[in-house]
């Protein structure tokens, strides 16, 4: 065991802060970033307007998190098989989701150009009482039949909730976020250790757990207008978008369904869905066209 000569608290200190630069090595991080930078797709004129993804999110390696994705979203599919949840490939739902997320597809890279090297796949999990659906980072997408059945989606809303959380995994939200916490709980450290209070630590936690936090409302307008975007390139109807809320303000009846507890919806997030409706209306229409 090695044993340190400085006063704990200073150790700890010197620890933290060598963590903080060590955790993510420099140069993984520029080769990151230079990397992805030379597969940024040109900017599509056409579709919503947003500006590009934050750089926060090179502070966490996306291969890091990417793995960290697939190994729980294998535990998560293997324990429904285990209870008997995880419907089969050849389920007519689980059907109708592969098709959709496969027309979606051809318009991911345009926002995130490492899209088109992902393993994506959606699996359906039997939870009657479950209204939710999420997509991992890397393109691992669950949806739950409680939120297919008791909304009784039609296609068009079907594309606005996987377009929506497709968006999440494209603009890599979870992975600034884990950049976030990374940062934050190096902080925390620090911060206790200095002040030797424990009340710090407790008020350092609080503040990784709001920067932790789900989705921030940019991110979820994010969310909303770029899938209705990826909806309208496939010919799904992003008017859709305003349907599919009514049914989920229906269907709260007082408690907010688990997709909704964390996709605030109000009337201000459907206005911003309304004005922007114009900029993906063409898509729409000339998507539809080809499909005659």
């Amino acid at each position: 065991m090695l044993r340190f000569s400085l006063p704990s608290r200073v150790a700890v200190l010197v620890l933290a802060s060598f963590a903080l630069t060590t955790t993510i090595p420099a140069p993984t991080v520029a080769r990151d970033v230079a990397k992805e930078q030379s597969t940024e797709q040109p900017w599509d004129k056409e579709g919503v307007k947003l500006g590009r993804a934050s750089l926060t999110r090179h502070l966490y390696p996306s291969s890091w998190l990417d793995k960290q994705a697939a190994d729980q979203y294998v535990a998560l599919t293997r324990k429904a098989s285990q209870q008997r949840a995880l419907l089969s490939d050849d389920h007519p739902q689980v059907r109708r989701l592969r098709r959709i997320l496969d027309e979606l597809l051809p318009a991911a890279p345009k926002w995130n150009a490492k899209a088109k090297d992902w393993k994506w796949e959606v699996n359906l999990i039997d939870s009657p009482g479950t209204i939710n659906a999420f997509c991992m980072p890397g393109g691992k997408i669950a949806f739950f039949t409680g939120i297919l059945d008791k909304l009784q989606l039609t296609d068009d809303e079907v594309a606005m909730i996987m377009g929506h959380e497709i968006a999440h995994a494209l603009r890599e939200h979870a992975r600034e976020r884990a950049a976030k916490q990374a940062i934050t709980n190096i902080g925390a450290i620090g911060v206790a250790v200095i002040t030797g209070s424990q009340t710090a630590g407790q008020m350092a936690s609080m503040g990784g757990d709001l920067l932790g936090r789900r989705f921030s409302r940019s991110d979820e307008i994010e969310g909303d207008l770029i899938g209705m975007e990826l909806a309208a390139r496939a010919g799904y109807d992003p008017r859709a978008g305003i349907s599919l809320w009514k049914k989920m303000a229906a269907a709260s009846k007082g408690a907010p369904p688990q997709w909704l507890s964390t996709h605030p919806s109000n009337e201000s997030r459907v206005q911003t869905i309304e004005a922007n409706m114009k900029d993906v209306i063409p898509l729409y229409e000339r998507a539809r066209a080809k499909k005659g």
